[in-house]
Formats: C-alpha cells, sequence, structure tokens
C-alpha cells in the first residue's frame, strides 16, 4: 500500500509532475552534492513530457527552486518570482563554490525519453575544468513522486511489516469482511506501521485545511491565470452569483452542481496560478477531492473532523492500489489517471462517510473510473488551464453521482475496481503518445495557444 501522506502532499502548482516532482529531485541533487569538495558548477537536463511541456508547467523554476534548496510544502508562493530573479542575476545556490547558469546549465531535450519513463531528468555536478564528477538519473513518476534509475519503484509502506496488507481491491474487500473492519480502518491501521494516531489525525487535518484554505483563496481571487492564453478566473464570480442566488425562490434544481463546479474551480485556478496546493493523487487533478470534501462539509449533515479523516483516508486507500496497479502520471497514461484517479477516489470517499459498505465504496470508486477511461491528456499551450480546470468541475460531479449511485446498489457490481484499474493501465499503454501530457496532440493542436 501507498501512505495518505505519500499520496496527499502539500505543495504548489502548477503540476505535481512537472513542477513538485522536478523541484524535490532538483533538492536531493543539491543535498548529495552539498559539501562536496572540488563541485564548481551542476545542471540539469529534461526529457520526454518534461521537456515538451516544461515551460508551461514551470518545470524549469521548480528546479531553479529545487537547486537553490527550496521544498514543495514550505516554499512561499509569492515569493518564487524574486528567488529566481536572483538566481539569474548571481547564479548563487547558496552553495560555496558552486554556479549554476539557467541558460546554459538547465537543457530541455526534446528528441530522446529515457527507457523508465518520459518524465526524465539528469543531474550533472562538475568541477572546475568542465571534468564530470557525480551523475543522477532520476524520474518524476507523478503525483509529486520521484524515483532514481536504480531505484525498483516501490514508493510507500512497503518497508514495513503492516498489519492489513493488501495488493489489490479483492485483498482489500476480503480482509473488510474477514475482520468486520471498514476501508478507512483498514488504511489507519496501515498508517500506523509508520505513525502515531496523533501524528496520523494531525497530519489529515493540515491536509484537510489545506484543501479547504485553497478554495478559500480560489474564491477571493479575479484576474487573468499567467502564462499567455488569457484565460480569466471565474471562480470568484461564479461564487458571487451563487451567494445572490442563495434568496432567490427560482432556484435551478441542479444549483448543487454548480457549488460543487465552483469549489473545484477554485482548486483549479490556484492550482494554474502556482497557488498552494494538494497533490489529490496530482496537481493536475487537485480540485476533485477538496471539492467534494467542501460539498460534505456544506451540504452534507453530520460533518466531523473524524468523517474528514475517514474520507481522506479511504480516498488514500483507492488512490494507492491506483498508483500500484496503473498510474496516477497524464504523462503515462493519459488524463484517466489523474482526473479518473481524482474521481474514484473522491467517490469512495463520500460513499464511506455516508455509511457506504467496503462493497458500495469499491462500486463507487469503479464507476467513477470506469466513465473517465480513455480521456486524453492534451493541455492547451502546455498549460494546467484548458481543459484542466473544467475536467475538474466535471470530475467531482461525477464522483458525487457515482457515490449516489453505488449506495443505491447492494455492492455487487459487473465489474469490479481491480478490472477498471487494469483496463485504465491497458488503455494507457496503448494510447498514443501525442495524447499523454506532451501538447502534440489533441486540443494542444486544434486550438491555437495565442
Amino acid at each position: 500500500m501507498i501512505s495518505a501522506f505519500d499520496l496527499f502532499k502539500i505543495g504548489i502548482g502548477p503540476s505535481s509532475s512537472h513542477t513538485i516532482g522536478p523541484m524535490v529531485a532538483a533538492r536531493r541533487f543539491r543535498d548529495r552534492v552539498a559539501g562536496r569538495s572540488g563541485v564548481a558548477r551542476v545542471s540539469a537536463e529534461i526529457f520526454g513530457s518534461l521537456a515538451w511541456t516544461g515551460r508551461g508547467h514551470g518545470t524549469d523554476v521548480a528546479i531553479y527552486l529545487g537547486l537553490l534548496g527550496h521544498e514543495p510544502a514550505t516554499v512561499d508562493p509569492d515569493a518564487v518570482a524574486g528567488y529566481t530573479q536572483a538566481l539569474a542575476e548571481t547564479g548563487a545556490l547558496g552553495l560555496p563554490g558552486i554556479a549554476f547558469d539557467g541558460t546554459r546549465d538547465l537543457l530541455f531535450n526534446f528528441t530522446e525519453v529515457l527507457p523508465r519513463h518520459t518524465n526524465g531528468m539528469r543531474f550533472r555536478a562538475y568541477d572546475p575544468a568542465g571534468g564530470l564528477l557525480d551523475e543522477v538519473v532520476c524520474y518524476s513518476v507523478g503525483g509529486g513522486f520521484v524515483e532514481e534509475e536504480d531505484e525498483p519503484g516501490t514508493a510507500g509502506l512497503d518497508a514495513v511489516a503492516l498489519p492489513y496488507p493488501f495488493e489489490s481491491g479483492a485483498d482489500l474487500l476480503r480482509t473488510c469482511a474477514e475482520t468486520g473492519l471498514t476501508i478507512p480502518q483498514v488504511q489507519m491501521a496501515n498508517e500506523r506501521a509508520l505513525r502515531s494516531d496523533a501524528e496520523i489525525e494531525a497530519g489529515l487535518d493540515a491536509i484537510r485545511d489545506a484543501m479547504l484554505a485553497c478554495i478559500a483563496r480560489g474564491l477571493r481571487m479575479d484576474g487573468e491565470l499567467p502564462g499567455g492564453l488569457k484565460v480569466r478566473r471565474r471562480a470568484k464570480r461564479l461564487h458571487a452569483t451563487l451567494e445572490a442566488n442563495r434568496l432567490s425562490n427560482s432556484r435551478p434544481a441542479h444549483e448543487i452542481m454548480d457549488w460543487i463546479s465552483l469549489f473545484a474551480l477554485a482548486v483549479n485556478e490556484e492550482n494554474a496560478s502556482g497557488g498552494r496546493i494538494v497533490t489529490a493523487p496530482t496537481n493536475g487533478a487537485a480540485g476533485i477531492v477538496p471539492a467534494v470534501l467542501r460539498y460534505i462539509v456544506d451540504f452534507c449533515p453530520g460533518w466531523s473532523e473524524s468523517r474528514g479523516r475517514d474520507y481522506l483516508l479511504t480516498a488514500a486507500a483507492i488512490g494507492g492500489l491506483i498508483k500500484r496497479r496503473a498510474s496516477i502520471s497524464g504523462a503515462e497514461v493519459g488524463c484517466q489517471g489523474e482526473v479518473g484517479s481524482a474521481s474514484a477516489m473522491a467517490a469512495a470517499g463520500l460513499a464511506a462517510i455516508l455509511g457506504g459498505e467496503p462493497p458500495q465504496v469499491a462500486n463507487a470508486a469503479e464507476i467513477a473510473m470506469e466513465h473517465h477511461l480513455g480521456m486524453t491528456c492534451d493541455p492547451i499551450g502546455g498549460l494546467v488551464q484548458i481543459p484542466c480546470i473544467e475536467r475538474n468541475a466535471f470530475g467531482a460531479n461525477k464522483a458525487v453521482a457515482a457515490a449516489s449511485l453505488a449506495l443505491h446498489g447492494d455492492g455487487v457490481h459487473f465489474v469490479s475496481l481491480d478490472q477498471v484499474i487494469e483496463t485504465m493501465r491497458q488503455t494507457g499503454h496503448d494510447m498514443q503518445a501525442k495524447y499523454k501530457e506532451t501538447s502534440l496532440g489533441g486540443l494542444a493542436v486544434n486550438v491555437a495557444a495565442c
């Protein structure tokens, strides 16, 4: 399994795989060479999807920040421009004797794709004569996860003994049936292998608060999103309209859908602006789990902090299965792996806290994922804006619909959660590369970016 704290990471936008992952990788390389004698210069080279859409996703800025020693969870989004400007002017990383020139030392390799994953990176350290002292090849594999070339790719709790390990949805449901535990209780028991109850609860509450704060900020902000597409924020205006209609006698029956869409738009507009965000499980799909969470808080009776934790634990159990058995990376399997995964996670979490039995919870996740199969990742201009922001609104509403359908059933369903995850994996494998976060196909080539 994968911990909730691996799936849900507090960071900045606009992309978990193209911003957060490269920042993490660059920071690790900085730590690796800091204090090593003889290093005079470092460089970074990015490949595949990172190169093709890196400018729009802020990959260059992320690498600068990581090499400067910043981390996604703590860097101040409002100070980023100042940090990068200072680096451009001085070339100083804050490491004695080590220089970095972004125009020379950050290379976008548009022709080569490294063998393990399309989001490849190579960091190098040189001596004063230009001799190579050190080299690291690593990959940003989605959701902010970074793996080095020789790592087996088993991020999570594999190194510790778990009371209730599960490799599949069938394993998870079998454990629930044999023990009488719910899905969030199984996930919580496994989380205890790494942390105390107090640490887990505090961590989950911090994730919840960051999600809700992101929505709140998104509802206040106005203006155009950065990047050149001239996309105007909509959340603030839509929020004002919905608030004005609260006292109306002619409120439409679908108004609740507008609120859910609003919450998702608010998050993803913040993400597109490089604001504080929670990967859920990625940045490109970061609005769905928070939007359904806010729907629970505002519209579902009986809200409590414990229900919020159960929602996140359930979502993490489902998201961990999807990551392990398929992928949550748009560059690997298309947007079905990002928005589809997030919708499945939110649907499962909602079904769980509304009293669904484990088979109904798994059914909710399956329904949500099934109806995102085949979704491509084709961001216009390489920016996480069109169609990404609206896709989160649809994914959030699909999550609520999926949970409702599952709760009206008995948990028995023709397609299992494991089968739909495997179908998503196969579909992503067969999808042409131009539809997988390269901006080489789909809307990205049929709609002008300027």
